[in-house]
């Protein structure tokens, strides 16, 4: 891992950084509190399809972690997207997908396989990411949560699956197509957010994924609106939620 770049802003030290991985580089920014030292709870947030590891709605959300937590919140680019380069595979599927969607095929069967293609990448990468940020003296081996919606749950839900460190998630704008047999994995603790009018993922398929979640304790939060309508109070919700499960 190198840092690249080092800022603090209203309390926030926010440090860019690559990490060498084979093939190619992984792209990430850490925020952590200013002058934090020793271990603490770490946020791996994932972003949403067409967005980045800085976009605006992930710096917000990382900002209130750090300010009202304590905690420590990493992001990174997704193949394809941000500052990593352009995948051809990737690239053309997509533009399969849009041309199918507009001469009226169902969006979610073609989403579910394009995002399980993805995940086969990034669930490697970001195990690798928490192996390095957790080495880091002001992170270190503390409790691990996963938040992210849309593409992020479709990435989210084989990575918390698969990544023991991870004691909760907050999953959602997602389907069951893609993600039911990795959901079944999943023990720790969830909150599921559906959007009941979303264009994207049909309501049915969003309720198939909370069912198929292996969780003994899982909560369902659905709100009226589009895809991209989520509530900004569902943070006040996910930031109580982590501290709970986290500490």
């Amino acid at each position: 891992m190198r840092f690249t770049s080092e800022t603090s802003v209203d309390g926030v030290r926010e440090q860019l950084f690559t990490l060498d991985e084979i093939p190619g580089e992984i792209p990430g920014v850490l925020w952590t509190p200013d002058g934090a030292v020793g271990t603490r709870p770490l946020i791996l947030m994932g972003h949403g399809g067409g967005q980045h590891k800085k976009a605006p709605d992930v710096r917000e959300r990382a900002r209130r972690f750090v300010t009202e937590c304590q905690f420590a919140v990493v992001a990174v680019d997704i193949p394809a997207h941000g500052d990593r380069p352009k995948v051809e595979e990737y690239d053309r599927l997509a533009a399969e997908n849009q041309a199918r969607i507009e001469a009226g095929a169902e969006p979610a069967p073609l989403i579910a396989g394009f995002q399980a293609l993805v995940a086969r990448q990034t669930v490697p990468e970001w195990r690798a990411v928490l192996d390095a940020v957790q080495q880091i003296p002001h992170v270190g081996a503390g409790p691990v949560g996963y938040w992210g919606v849309s593409l992020g749950c479709g990435l989210g839900v084989p990575f918390v699956a698969a990544e023991p460190r991870v004691r909760a998630a907050v999953l959602g704008l997602g389907g069951a197509l893609a993600s039911a047999e990795a959901a079944a994995r999943i023990t720790v603790p969830v909150e599921f957010l559906v959007q009941w009018d979303d264009e994207r993922v049909p309501r049915a398929e969003g309720l198939a994924l909370f069912d198929a979640l292996g969780s003994a304790e899982k909560t369902l939060h659905a709100n009226p609106g589009k895809h991209g309508d989520l509530p900004a109070y569902e943070l006040d919700s996910t930031l109580r939620f982590f501290a709970r499960h986290l500490g």
